[in-house]
């Protein structure tokens, strides 16, 4: 079916224009902002029914619409919205439904290919943030005296039961599954015991094993840690459907920052980014100091093209807990991928650079930033100190191929083409994958009088971008898309 285009305008209540506000278009993911004028356009929308949505600040206006409409102008009129700002009460129905999967959509109207794919990157960086579900076991002769325990008693639910926490504790998985496996055939009627046997054949990758336990186990009793391991099982499988299902049921029994966290960071790997952003914002209400959770709100942020709003909650995220370098890392990535500087951005990262002294990507993101806001002319006091921060990231990391990219940038500017051609040379070296670096390398060559070498820069240049937008489409058939059906919005919107 042939594509359209879905036009309209946002007002004030009293009818004047509302400029940059952001519109999206829900489940199709397209987003896009107003102009100076009100007025916004969301092209080569697919057919079929959709909920469409703008919102700026703390106001909020949206509608249902339909390609099939042949609706010449949509009025958006913006209107305060307590009910999204208060905290979320979990217990309560949320006011959206992940309905199903869809393949990957068109997700443009947010920016460059690249700041997509950093969208994306992030999201799945996001999830990593969840904490280990063990905790270090004691060192020295623990292990040892286990083992000759378990050995000497093989029919000991204790001695089997012991060393199988002891295994999982230290994170050895595979090694676990035997004593927890014995523990379960002597006593099948210790459920801590058969949850750990569930976690650690899932950690081990026997994922049908864990599931059955898990069954068996919620059939008994329905705790909010069983289902957020089921949903860690059935996302593993690749059912992110039942995954998110399990996900959402846990936070309904125990809305403990881990479920909210979990559901949020499920929902934003799926790309149903307005959701994940609402549980985000509203986990945030009930647990305002916990880092992770503003660092996800600030990923869904950037995902919806919010540049600014993303800023500010990694900001404010580093600034709760400056020793974790995850908010400065991921504000050093939307730092670089945005059209435009961020405001709190440059502290922060100049502060990480202090936190972590001997961390290269801090001294990388921090020149990055510096030469964001450089105009026409630039500064060349700050050009030179970024340059040195590019420097010492190398000797900190020689396999940052992104800085020495960064630093031949800088030669090729100052027309020094042959040391150009050495620090891109030095990127390839540490990043074979780093085509921007053949690219560039091949214009150095090429105002050198050097057409051979800069023609086989181009040609490398163009088969690595092959072969990365191919990688990329292949993870984006894998990771699915939810279909999310807004409170009001019939299920069989598409």
């Amino acid at each position: 079916m042939k594509a359209v285009s879905i036009r309209g305008v946002v007002n004030e209540a009293n009818g004047k224009p509302v400029p940059d506000a952001l519109i999206s278009l829900q489940p199709s993911g397209l987003v896009t902002r107003t102009d100076a004028h009100g007025s916004f356009a969301l092209v080569n929308v697919r057919p079929g029914k959709y909920s469409l949505h703008a919102e700026k600040a703390d106001e909020h206006a949206s509608r249902e619409v339909s390609t099939d409409d042949q609706v010449a102008q949509i009025t958006l009129v913006l209107a305060p919205n307590a009910a999204r700002t208060e905290s979320m009460e979990f217990a309560d129905k949320p006011d959206f439904t992940v309905a199903g999967i869809t393949d990957w959509t068109a997700v443009g109207g947010h920016g460059s290919d690249a700041s997509l794919r950093t969208s994306e990157t992030l999201a799945r960086e996001t999830a990593t943030l969840r904490p280990a579900e063990a905790v270090p076991a004691p060192t020295g002769d623990r292990e040892t005296e286990l083992r000759t325990t378990a050995a000497a008693s093989p029919r000991s639910f204790a001695a089997n039961r012991e060393l199988g926490k002891f295994c999982l504790q230290n994170r050895d998985y595979r090694e676990a599954v035997l004593p927890l496996e014995t523990a379960f055939r002597i006593d099948p009627a210790d459920k801590s015991n058969e949850y750990d046997l569930a976690f650690a054949y899932k950690e081990a990758g026997d994922l049908k094993r864990s599931q059955e336990h898990i069954r068996h186990l919620l059939a008994e009793e329905n705790t909010a840690e069983l289902h957020r391991l089921a949903g860690d099982v059935d996302e593993a499988m690749g059912d992110a459907l039942s995954a998110e299902r399990e996900y959402e049921t846990a936070v309904h029994l125990d809305p403990s920052e881990l479920n909210q966290f979990t559901w949020g960071a499920e929902l934003l790997l799926h790309r149903a980014i307005w959701p994940a952003a609402e549980v985000f914002r509203k986990g945030i209400a009930a647990y305002p100091k916990s880092p992770r959770m503003l660092s996800a709100l600030g990923v869904a942020r950037f995902a919806s093209a919010q540049y600014e709003e993303a800023a500010q909650h990694l900001c404010e995220a580093a600034e709760l807990n400056p020793q974790d370098p995850a908010p400065y890392t991921f504000l050093g990535e939307i730092e670089i991928a945005s059209p435009a500087p961020l405001g709190c951005a440059e502290q922060k990262l100049a502060r990480f650079t202090q936190t972590q002294p001997d961390n290269a990507r801090a001294k990388y993101y921090y020149a990055m930033a510096i030469l964001k806001r450089q105009g026409v002319p630039a500064n060349t006091a700050d050009i030179e100190y970024a340059r040195s921060l590019l420097l010492k990231a190398t000797e900190l990391d020689p396999k940052l191929g992104e800085a020495y990219l960064q630093m031949g940038i800088l030669s090729m500017d100052r027309k020094e083409y042959r040391q150009s051609i050495d620090l891109f040379t030095k990127a390839v070296e540490a990043n074979p994958q780093l085509g921007d670096a053949h690219y560039r390398r091949g214009v150095s060559y090429q105002r050198l009088g050097l057409a051979v070498q800069a023609k086989e820069e181009f040609e490398q240049h163009d088969a690595i971008e092959r072969a990365q937008a191919q990688a990329v489409e292949q993870k984006r058939t894998r990771v699915k898309q939810f279909m999310v059906v807004l409170q009001g919005q019939s299920a069989d919107a598409k």
